[in-house]
């Protein structure tokens, strides 16, 4: 074996140790819930219409859909502990490092779920959630790939579901593509874009929410002075 391959080798290795001690850590978060997919889809998810009990309190519910490292989910719950924030992943070893965080800090105000996106509206009941963050989502370009971009006319649907009548979406990305393919779709259907912004470091009136918290990501995207987007709106 040359020395690139043995190299290749042993990153996998650690990699994989790594990833199996998240997992084990992730198993006695009491921050970190881990259902299976039959339990979800066949309606066994005990939180489902319960998340209030679940934090025992009154509070907004919060969710970051494809929540990675947790940063937003984390950051956010600092931010407001009169608010209950809930990261969804299907990566657990990404988001160990925002339950970890949670738990070292002492923040009794945040959780996480091991699931599918798709499977939001099991996750949570009608009208139970008061905002959704989305934060650097895939904008899956291709067009074969449309069916997993995360504001698609199917996803919106979801979200509807689970949303109080008045309550927010949160788009922040990257992606030029995404920013317009959403605003484009929120306007065919009818939407309401409360707010929208191609580039919030360069342009005045950005939420303080939405700039002073980065994911690591995102701090690279600005080192090449790569612009970040941002809508907020609600789904009529």
């Amino acid at each position: 074996m040359d020395f690139l391959n043995f190299a290749k080798t042993l990153r996998n290795h650690v990699g994989s140790k790594n990833k199996l001690k998240r997992f084990s850590e992730n198993a006695n978060f009491t921050n970190v819930i881990q259902p299976t997919r039959e339990e979800v889809v066949e309606g066994r998810f005990p939180q489902r219409g319960m998340w209030r009990s679940f934090f025992n309190n009154d509070n907004p519910v919060v969710v970051e859909l494809g929540c990675g490292k947790g940063e937003y989910t984390v950051g956010l719950a600092q931010r407001n502990p009169n608010r209950n924030y809930i990261g969804i992943d299907i990566k657990g070893a990404r988001f160990w490092r925002g339950a970890k965080t949670a738990a070292e800090q002492g923040l009794t105000n945040v959780a996480f779920v091991r699931t599918q996106i798709e499977l939001v509206d099991f996750i949570f009941a009608e009208n139970e959630v008061d905002e959704i963050w989305i934060t650097f989502p895939d904008p899956q370009i291709k067009y074969k790939r449309t069916k997993h971009r995360m504001t698609n006319a199917d996803f919106l649907n979801r979200y509807q579901k689970i949303l109080k009548p008045d309550g927010l979406m949160h788009l922040k990305t990257d992606s030029e593509f995404m920013h317009g393919y959403t605003l484009g779709l929120l306007h065919g259907l009818g939407h309401e874009v409360v707010y929208a912004n191609h580039n919030i470091y360069h342009n005045l009136g950005a939420p303080e929410e939405v700039t002073e918290i980065k994911t690591f990501y995102e701090q690279q995207y600005l080192e090449i002075n790569k612009a970040i987007t941002y809508i907020r709106f609600k789904i009529k």
